[in-house]
């Protein structure tokens, strides 16, 4: 059958609205905006009010296929995404493509049950499909951390879970899975956590039906709001209202959520393990499969396996927050008092004043693992992560904590930028390796793989061992204000590459010309400043160290910086003097020649060890010709060093002693 184009049923506006206009040129019909927010005007509504509509009053039937497509078109231009729609129940009808298996967006399976076990009445059930689809909603991470608890019980049921994210999943896979169950958060007032909501409204768009499926909803929220856990209530409702049979009620869980999923888990397992491979809920094994899975479960999900807790006392902090609304482009600082525990991260904090203060404070959470390379911050002017870095580790009791967007990058909202900058420079240099044919492992195609030894392996790990490349570029004080310059995170990545034992020579020189040449390595004030930023930051540094000497000899010292680097640093070696001490008689004119001609400065002058990279003569006639002297080698005689702090890392890399 072919696709009913939807209708819209329903529309809304969500607070925060920045009465900007947009959605009221689209479609006056239906919007007008106030001085204080856009309204649904009553003409359109059935239940003839004006204001944004939170009661969800269903637009008239006469209306909808009208101003269905002007009300989806309002809505993506809405700046700061406040105006909400739903269709109309059974308005689409769609054909479901099954997607190829490679492109389903699922987690591995978190373990495989045994089934080879003796199952005694159960056998026939454990022979078929024992797939479990877990689905998460998640803003913190605590309905995914649930996800992942839940797989590792339901093994204990012959199932066989998989973890799957909300984030990019196709709605017509559901059919796929005969048993669901779903995990989710509420964020904010009533709304979807950010990774489920484009499936939220795909679903809603596209209607699958669900016939077949049996599910079952564990839904995390806080009781002090209005809409206490309705992220969980909506999916809910959405699957019955689908097709999908309820294998046990919704379990609605508080801000104390362990022990109410751990009531619902231990209920909800044994029933749907009774779903045969037909979507059939067998009940009468029921008792039978209570019974097996209390007897094979010895996993302790707080065994020693599991990092303990870092648990520290509550401090008190003032968090100055920065704050950019795109829309007026105004900025500003947000001061607001805050007592949490000395292990919340940075992100706890942003997220418990989001949750509880501002719910438009903007920035980038973390991931199921605890760590997103993209949630950088600069705190108290160091860049660091946010979801992984404790206050604690900042800050003490009663000081300031200042939080601002990473520099470097383009600053979308509040604390969210955008990384195409660094994305734009990576594509330059490939996101690809290039390997020559060597002996060794094949992939399937034939392609050699080549070898590494363990020693290798570790040596090249060692080299980038940081957690964001995107957040070394923001750690250099140039990349924040010169656009040329690609950043010591491109410029890492590509040391690694071309220290890769399996890359080709050719994909090696590409690198090391990439590094060498504008934007590069060498557009890097001072790499000092990137090793103040903790062990990220240290670590980078030496590595970009490296990579400057190694670019040094490579090119055979060529361009100013690189003569500089290695007549300059031959002289200082030769005299076992610091090279303050030969600059200081460098630059004394006929006063110092003396002191000069003692200590061999002026005759490495003559043999051609000069500082400067010009010539000998050049050199030799700044010590003797007025106005030579007073702290000054005069222009007209020594070719000036535009940004000669650019070789000082280099000059102490080269000899500790410097």
């Amino acid at each position: 059958m072919g696709e009913l184009m939807p209708t819209v049923a329903k529309v809304w506006i969500e607070e925060d609205c920045i009465t900007c206009d947009a959605c009221q040129d689209i479609l006056p019909e239906v919007f007008e905006v106030t001085d204080d927010t856009s309204h649904i005007k009553a003409d359109v509504r059935e239940d003839g009010g004006f204001d944004r509509n939170t009661g969800l009053s269903a637009i008239k039937a006469e209306f909808r296929a009208e101003y269905s497509e002007l009300i989806e078109e309002a809505a993506d231009a809405c700046p700061v995404e406040i105006i909400k729609f739903e269709y109309e129940a059974g308005a689409v009808e769609v054909v479901a493509e099954v997607a190829p298996a490679a492109e389903m967006a699922v987690a591995p399976p978190a373990a495989v049950a045994d089934t080879g076990a003796d199952t005694g009445v159960l056998g026939d059930l454990m022979s078929g499909d024992r797939s479990l689809a877990i689905f998460f909603g998640s803003q913190t991470g605590n309905a995914a951390e649930l996800a992942e608890k839940t797989a590792k019980k339901a093994v204990a049921y012959g199932l066989e879970p998989q973890v799957i994210d909300m984030d990019g999943y196709d709605e017509s896979q559901f059919s796929n899975h005969k048993r669901i169950l779903i995990i989710t958060s509420t964020w904010g007032e009533g709304e979807m956590p950010d990774n489920a909501e484009n499936l939220w409204n795909s679903t809603n768009a596209n209607n699958p039906s669900l016939k077949g499926v049996h599910h079952s909803v564990c839904a995390i929220g806080d009781s002090s709001y209005d809409e206490f856990c309705k992220a969980g209530t909506d999916w809910d409702d959405k699957f019955k209202a689908l097709g999908a049979t309820e294998i046990l009620k919704i379990q609605l869980c508080d801000v104390d959520y362990e022990t109410p999923w751990l009531e619902w888990v231990d209920e909800v397992l044994p029933r749907i393990a009774c779903v045969n491979s037909t979507g059939v809920f067998e009940e009468d094994l029921l008792e039978a499969m209570i019974a097996y899975g209390v007897g094979d479960e010895e996993d302790d999900l707080d065994s020693d396996y599991n990092a303990p807790d870092i648990t520290r006392e509550v401090i008190s902090v003032t968090m100055k927050i920065f704050r950019y609304n795109p829309a007026l482009a105004e900025s500003g600082y947000d001061t607001i008092a805050v007592a949490l525990p000395g292990h919340a991260t940075i992100e706890d904090s942003l997220t418990a004043i989001k949750r509880d203060l501002d719910g438009s404070l903007t920035f980038r959470c973390g991931g199921i693992a605890g760590h997103n390379p993209l949630t950088g911050v600069k705190a108290n002017g160091r860049i660091l992560p946010a979801d992984t870095t404790m206050i604690s580790d900042l800050v003490s009791d009663g000081d300031t904590l200042t939080i601002e967007p990473v520099p470097g990058y383009e600053v979308l909202k509040d604390l969210m930028v955008s990384y195409d900058r660094y994305e734009a420079a990576r594509v330059k240099s490939k996101p690809w390796m290039e390997a020559d044919p060597r002996q060794g492992e094949s992939l399937a195609n034939g392609s050699a793989m080549g070898v590494m030894t363990p020693a290798e392996a570790t040596n090249l790990h060692t080299l980038a061992d940081v957690g964001s490349l995107q957040l070394i570029n923001s750690m250099s004080d140039t990349y924040d204000v010169d656009e040329g310059y690609e950043g010591p995170g491109i410029a890492l990545q590509r040391w690694v590459r071309s220290q890769d034992p399996r890359s080709g020579k050719r994909h090696v020189k590409q690198m090391f010309d990439l590094m060498q040449g504008k934007g590069g390595i060498w557009d890097e004030a001072d790499i000092s400043s990137i090793q103040r930023h903790g062990i990220d930051g240290s670590q980078a540094a030496d590595s970009l160290y490296s990579a400057r000497s190694r670019l040094l000899s490579e090119y055979k010292f060529t361009g100013k910086s690189g003569r500089l680097v290695k007549n300059y640093s031959r002289s200082v070696k030769l005299s076992g003097n610091v090279n303050e001490t030969t600059l200081y008689r460098s630059v004394l004119g006929p006063l110092g020649l003396g002191s000069n001609l003692l200590n061999g400065v002026s005759l490495r002058m003559m043999l051609g060890f000069t500082r400067n990279g010009g010539p000998i003569m050049r050199g030799f006639q700044g010590m003797l010709v007025p106005p030579a002297g007073i702290g000054k080698i005069p222009n007209m005689f020594n070719g000036k060093v535009n940004n000669h702090h650019e070789v000082v890392a280099i000059f102490n890399e080269l000899d500790g002693r410097f």
